[in-house]
């Protein structure tokens, strides 16, 4: 070995530099063999390893070596060297007897480079500097730029001394307002806000460093161009900072009117309030402010349009002859979701239509007055000369989405190869119920046809796992499995066992302890009589594999849901009998659950002909399928805290002659488990506890309810994702679906009530919903402090926007009596936040629908002072109720 590479072996890097000075490049290309041979031995080590440490003498000789600026560059920017890098300053100082045409090259490709590389600012300044280059300004080095500079801190000047010197400042300031992604480093890289970027542009833009009038262009053109929120946000306060002169507004009106179409909210209220100053100024002509009107009032934002409103409302007041280019601009809120939006338009028609001579305003306007709610159109018949509501159009009807139509499921694959394929997908990303159900009983049907097959078509599957790559001591492998018996997180993993048995990997008295135990041995939480079931199944599958191959599984559904046919398990017993096949407890259980017995008829002709086969199975199927339909145990609520909960009595039906993985289904549920240590973070798996139970909804609907709560209680995240398959599923939709559904209505995010909307829209085709007990668990949720007003509005204000008002009102009517009456009394409480919201849905509902009759405490609602929003809606929904104009 020479001298070099025990150097570079030892970690010696001094002795390294020295050993390379002075070489030329043939002689240092010699030594890259080598050094790429100890580079892929390194890979392999495990972190932590005590031969790591040589990567950065590694890392500086290689870049020394290597004489192409290409190869330099890809050896610099190694991804497996990227934390174990030698130091900027020994780079520069190595690479700094090169030509300076080559280190150029090398400092742009660097820069070049995604910044997800985390190639080092200081290697790349320092070449630049060596170079005499222009500097790069691509997204990495802009990006680690602003990063850089603004962590000086130890200089103990600011960051507005720091870009000042910056020889490339204009160049580089240049590139910020076209650079992606720089707001998160402009934020956190000054100490106080008044040393910020912000402060520093702005007084560089007065002191003459920078240009001020390319500075604002460019601020204004990255508004513009878009982007991410949070660097709009930025370059907006950048936009504030600079401080733009009423000349400078002026310049830029075709550029506020593009914002306030297209920007995000922020931008666009920015450049709205610019316009509206110019606007009362008289500085903004008629047609221009109709522009801006129709670019405003089109958007959903209801702060920009009531604002938009507002301001119209003052010009026209000031300036009348502007009435006939801005009042067809209203057209746009006639139609707006907000009907006070709809409302405040009309008003400023009826005030100021008189100034208007022209017939085409009028006419345009009236032709715009049918998308108005009901009452309003009233108005504008008397107005504006509107149609009036014919006959036909008053008559509502419901207009409900079609019910999901399930799936049939489709055969296992039929060779081992494309069974491979499929498995190598699901182990890659969970999967639907489908694809797992196939994908398992593939796995068991080829398993008895053709082990050895299928074995070595899982090979490449097989290959990436955990323990099949390097080939790891079986031992260690079966005692993970053994110890790690918490149970299945994901299918995947589910799948990992299964492929494991196949090769040989666990030990046979493993996998019988497990099927002994019932599946898990997690500890208990809400979620584990689901799980439990879950993994039950899985750990029989995997030790009848090994032990006494199933020709096919009997709980393989007929539907995505989960459905099983009768006819079909009936069948598949019968074809067991023939073949004098033991049948798997747990698949048999699961089997149970799966068939379907709300069909009276055909589970009735399929108890007779499961009889007939004389088999114990056959017999206790018979049975199964002629104790009727199943339904729910007895239920009691419970409030912890904010939340409100259900627990569930014993089904004793699901505790005789079932495995003790599926017994668990059946006892009793408490609010007071040891839920503490639920490991159950995956939910993507709840779509196959959903399976387990398809005609039992209510069984895992009152164990995911308080995971479903976190959605409106705690503001997570994607925790009502479930509540679509919930809907689709089959069974009694009772006092746990309705209050899971409460929840996802009320949740934080936008798409957790969408979904929750989406289930809402479901169960309403179906004919499941249930508004009354709904609106009764809503109003107590939003009285506990579980469900905010505001939320639950937005969620019903977008079920109503589909068509289906007179569910939506059947739901809020039960919602408002609670809520009203906390406000009824000698004591006027103050009114929940969004109560006003959500009475303004009610309205609109009540008028589409043509509602008729009395809501309990509205009328004291109605009836108190002043004009706010809660008092205005009331009056408006009393109206509706009782003399309203029908939709």
């Amino acid at each position: 070995m020479s001298a070099l590479m025990e150097a570079v072996r030892a970690g010696r890097t001094a002795e390294v530099v020295g050993l390379l000075d002075g070489l030329t490049d043939a002689e240092r290309r010699a030594f890259l063999p080598e050094l790429k041979d100890l580079r892929k031995e390194l890979r392999t080590a495990p972190w932590g390893h005590p031969s790591r440490h040589v990567y950065p003498t590694l890392h500086a000789a290689g870049a020394a070596c290597e004489t192409g600026a290409a190869a330099a560059v890809s050896w610099i920017a190694g991804s497996d060297m990227r934390w174990s890098q030698s130091s900027a300053a020994l780079l520069i100082h190595i690479l700094g007897d090169r030509d300076a045409s080559w280190l150029a090259d090398v400092t742009h490709r660097l820069a070049g480079r995604p910044a997800s590389a985390g190639v080092s600012y200081e290697l790349m300044a320092g070449l630049v500097r060596l170079s005499g280059c222009p500097v790069p300004t691509t997204e990495t080095y802009v990006q680690a730029w602003v990063s850089h500079t603004g962590q000086l801190w130890q200089l103990g000047d600011t960051l507005f001394d720091r870009l000042r010197r910056d020889p490339h400042l204009a160049e580089l300031m240049a590139a910020l307002f076209e650079t992606n992604d720089v707001a998160g480093p402009m934020e956190w890289s000054s100490k106080e806000n008044v040393d910020g970027w912000v402060d520093a542009i702005a007084r560089l833009s007065v002191e003459g460093a920078l240009d001020r009038k390319r500075t604002v262009d460019a601020c204004v053109a990255r508004l513009l161009r878009g982007g991410s929120t949070l660097d709009q946000r930025a370059f907006l306060r950048v936009l504030k900072g600079l401080a733009l002169t009423r000349e400078e507004e002026r310049e830029h009106i075709a550029d506020w009117l593009a914002l306030t179409s297209d920007a995000v909210p922020t931008a666009a209220s920015h450049a709205q309030t610019v316009l509206g100053s110019l606007a009362l100024d008289g500085e903004l002509t008629p047609r221009r402010l109709a522009e801006l009107s129709d670019a405003v009032l089109f958007r959903s934002e209801k702060k920009l349009v009531r604002a938009q409103l507002v301001l119209l409302g003052k010009v026209l007041a000031q300036d009348a002859s502007a009435a006939a280019e801005v009042l067809p601009a209203l057209a746009f809120a006639f139609g707006h979701a907000d009907t006070e939006v709809q409302e405040r338009a009309l008003k400023l028609v009826e005030r100021h239509l008189k100034k208007v001579d022209s017939s085409k305003v009028r006419a345009e306007l009236a032709s715009a007055a049918d998308q108005l709610v009901p009452a309003l159109r009233a108005r504008a018949v008397e107005t504006l000369g509107a149609a009036p509501v014919t006959a036909e159009a008053a008559v509502h009807e419901e207009v409900l989405p079609p019910p999901p139509t399930p799936v049939r499921l489709a055969p296992a694959p039929e060779s081992a190869v494309e069974l491979a394929e499929e498995v190598g997908a699901l182990m890659a990303s969970d999967s639907d119920v489908a694809a797992f159900e196939r994908a398992l009983d593939g796995l068991v049907r080829h398993a008895y046809q053709d082990r050895d097959a299928l074995v070595e078509a899982l090979g490449p599957v097989c290959a990436r796992l955990w323990w099949g790559g390097s080939d790891p001591d079986d031992v260690r492998v079966d005692n993970r499995f053994s110890k790690n018996h918490h149970g299945f997180n994901t299918v995947a993993e589910s799948l990992d066992l299964l492929l494991a048995t196949l090769r040989g990997k666990v030990h046979t008295a493993t996998l019988h302890n497990a099927v002994q135990h019932g599946g898990s041995r997690s500890r208990s939480c809400g979620h584990s009589p689901l799980s439990h079931a879950f993994e039950a199944r899985v750990w029989e599958v995997a030790y009848r594999i090994r032990a006494e191959p199933l020709p096919f599984l009997l709980s393989t559904p007929s539907w995505n849901t989960g459905l099983l046919e009768p006819d079909e398990l009936v069948a598949r017993l019968d074809t067991y009998r023939q073949l004098d096949a033991r049948v798997s407890a747990a698949d048999f259980a699961q089997a149970l659950l799966r068939v379907r017995r709300t069909d009276r008829a055909a589970a009735a002709v399929a108890a007779e002909r499961a009889a007939a086969l004389g088999t114990a199975e056959g017999v206790r199927l018979a049975r199964w399928l002629s104790s009727g339909e199943p339904a729910p145990p007895t239920s009691r609520r419970r409030s912890t805290g904010a939340r409100v909960q259900l627990e569930f009595g014993e089904l004793v039906s699901l505790q005789a002659d079932f495995p003790a993985g599926f017994r668990e289904l059946g006892r009793p549920t408490t609010v007071y488990g040891e839920r503490w240590h639920c490991f159950h973070w995956n939910r993507d798996m709840q779509r196959h506890w959903l399976a387990i139970l398809p005609e039992l909804r209510e069984l895992v609907a009152v164990r995911i309810v308080r995971e479903v709560s976190t959605a409106a209680v705690d503001d997570a995240r994607g925790a009502a994702a479930v509540l679509a398959l919930l809907a689709e599923s089959d069974g009694v939709a009772g006092e746990a679906t309705h209050l899971c559904l409460a929840y996802g209505l009320g949740a934080r995010h936008p798409e957790d009530r969408l979904a929750a909307v989406d289930a809402l829209l479901v169960l309403a085709a179906r004919g499941q919903l249930d508004g009354e007990r709904l609106g009764t668990d809503l109003g107590q949720l939003v009285r506990s402090g579980a469900v905010k007003p505001s939320r639950l509005a937005e969620s019903m204000r977008t079920g109503a926007a589909t068509g289906a008002n007179t569910s939506i009102w059947g739901i809020l009517r039960h919602a408002l009596t609670a809520l009203l009456a906390d406000l009824d009394g000698d004591i006027k409480p103050t009114p929940a936040r969004g109560l006003g919201d959500l009475l303004a849905v009610a309205s609109e509902c009540a008028e589409r629908s043509g509602a008729r009759g009395e809501l309990p405490h509205l009328a004291q609602a109605a009836d108190r002072t002043g004009t706010s929003r809660l008092v205005t809606q009331a009056r408006r929904l009393r109206t509706a109720l009782v003399a309203g104009v029908a939709a």
